[in-house]
This record gives C-alpha cells, sequence and structure tokens, in this order.
C-alpha cells in the first residue's frame, strides 16, 4: 500500500474541486434566491453554504486537506506547520476553482439573469446592476438583502469601508479560530475527524446569517475574486472591478480584511487558547 503523500499538484487539483464545490452550491443559491425567490431568510442561503463547506471538506480533504479559502491556507501556514512552500499554488487553485464553478453557474442562468434583469429594468454594467452582479463578486450593504426577506433595502451609503472590514475581519477570526479547534487532533474536546467538516459548516452558516446582510460574508478571498472575474468577463464591467466603491474599498474588504482576519483568529488558538490547555 503506497503511504506517501499527495503530491502537490493532487493537493492544487483537490484544492481546486472542493473550492467549486463550495462556489457552485454557495453562489448557486444566492443566484436561486435572486432570480427565483425559491429561496426567503438568510438562513435558507446560509445553510446551503455551509453544506458546501461540509461536501467539499469530505471530498478533497484528506487529499489536501480541504483549505478551500486562502485566509484558511495562510493562517495554517503560519501557525500550524502548513508548508508555506504550497501557499501560492493553493491560492491559484482556490480561486481557478470559484472562477470555474461562476462560469458554470453563469452558463446554467444566464437566460434566467437575462430575463430577471429585464423584468426589473436592471441594465448590466451600469448603477442598479449591483443586485445581479451580488450573484458573483460580493458587495457592502448586500444589496440583495431585501430579496432574501432579511430586512430594508441596502443603500451603499450605510455602511462604512471600516466597518465592512470589522466585519469581515472578525468573521473570519471567528471561522478560523473554529476550524483550527474541530480540527485540532490533541484536543479531547474536538469533534474527531469524521464530524470536524460538520462543524466548520455549520460555522459558516451561522457566519454568513450574521454577516451576510451586511458584507454578504465574503470570509474568503477565492470566493469573491473567482467569481467576481467572471462577472466583469459577463457584462457587469466596472460594477464587478472596481466595483462602486472603488478597487481600494473591494480590495480592503474582500482580501486584507479576510486574511487579516484568519490571521488573527488562527492566533488567538495557537498562541492563547491551545497554551491555556496545557497549563
Amino acid at each position: 500500500m503506497n503511504s506517501r503523500e499527495p503530491s502537490l499538484l493532487a493537493c492544487c487539483f483537490a484544492e481546486l474541486i472542493g473550492t467549486a464545490i463550495l462556489i457552485f452550491l454557495g453562489c448557486g443559491s444566492v443566484h436561486t434566491a435572486v432570480t427565483t425567490g425559491a429561496l426567503q431568510g438568510s438562513w435558507q442561503v446560509a445553510i446551503i453554504w455551509g453544506s458546501g463547506v461540509i461536501l467539499a471538506a469530505y471530498a478533497v480533504g484528506p487529499i489536501s486537506g480541504a483549505h478551500i479559502n486562502p485566509a484558511i491556507t495562510l493562517s495554517l501556514a503560519l501557525w500550524n506547520g502548513f508548508p508555506r512552500r504550497r501557499l501560492i499554488p493553493y491560492w491559484i487553485a482556490q480561486t481557478a476553482g470559484a472562477a470555474l464553478a461562476a462560469s458554470l453557474l453563469y452558463l446554467i442562468f444566464s437566460d434566467t439573469i437575462a430575463a430577471y434583469e429585464a423584468r426589473e429594468h436592471i441594465v448590466r454594467g451600469q448603477a442598479g446592476s449591483e443586485v445581479t452582479a451580488a450573484m458573483y463578486g460580493e458587495y457592502f450593504p448586500n444589496p440583495t438583502v431585501t430579496l432574501h426577506g432579511s430586512g430594508s433595502a441596502a443603500r451603499h451609503g450605510n455602511l462604512s469601508v471600516f466597518g465592512a472590514m470589522l466585519a469581515e475581519i472578525s468573521a473570519t477570526a471567528l471561522l478560523a479560530l473554529s476550524v483550527f479547534a474541530v480540527s485540532d487532533r490533541r484536543s479531547s474536546g474536538a469533534p474527531g475527524a469524521n464530524l470536524a467538516p460538520v462543524f466548520a459548516g455549520l460555522a459558516v452558516a451561522a457566519l454568513v446569517t450574521i454577516f451576510g446582510p451586511m458584507t454578504q460574508s465574503c470570509l474568503n478571498p477565492a470566493r469573491d475574486f473567482g467569481p467576481r472575474l467572471v462577472a466583469w468577463f459577463a457584462g457587469w464591467r466596472e460594477i464587478a472591478f472596481p466595483g462602486p466603491r472603488g478597487a481600494a474599498a473591494t480590495l480592503l474588504v474582500y482580501l486584507v480584511a479576510p486574511l487579516a482576519g484568519a490571521v488573527l483568529g488562527g492566533f488567538a488558538y495557537a498562541r492563547i487558547l491551545q497554551p491555556l490547555r496545557k497549563s
């Protein structure tokens, strides 16, 4: 029996597939909520995102660890011994997987999206088309919030860049801490390898429920930038990137903040909570 560790190529392919599973289910739920109204309430969307995490983890976890998120990969590289030479290849694979899933969703839903835009008098690529662009990249406040039955109409003036960054940092820190905690084989309180994906998925679902109406709860730079690239090519152009608030705001909220949050969450577990358990 071959007991060798999977090669870097195998791991990257697994990360591509795992991230594609996550994005196909998660962004697919947003497509359905926006264009058909079949999903109501942020929890219905959130639990599908959580299910995507669970399925992806079971599918590719034994191969690559199922990071499926550049922020988690960075945190594991800094605080949990993940080889840093694999950092960039994982990031590329994760972003490619997200873009692949978003492309497939666009092919499936393109006619439905066009019909919805025509019905709602949305001109793709112009102000107001954030509602449909949000099926791919992310915006703050969430422009689809009323479609999910979650509150009053979102407006681009009622959540500051700082507030959005703080939300993403906090949410991703909690996610990273949760991932470290449920996957810690040295902890007697951890659920074990067979159930760890379930608890990680539930953590994602909870975070999406809470932070989704604010920032769409990114937590994952690949989840944003892979689909955002697809939206740019599909006709949303400047609405997709740089976005209504400009490139700096988009990058700070959906790239810098999740990376920083995951680093903080991993630090909190590996350097504060874990040593306390041993003391």
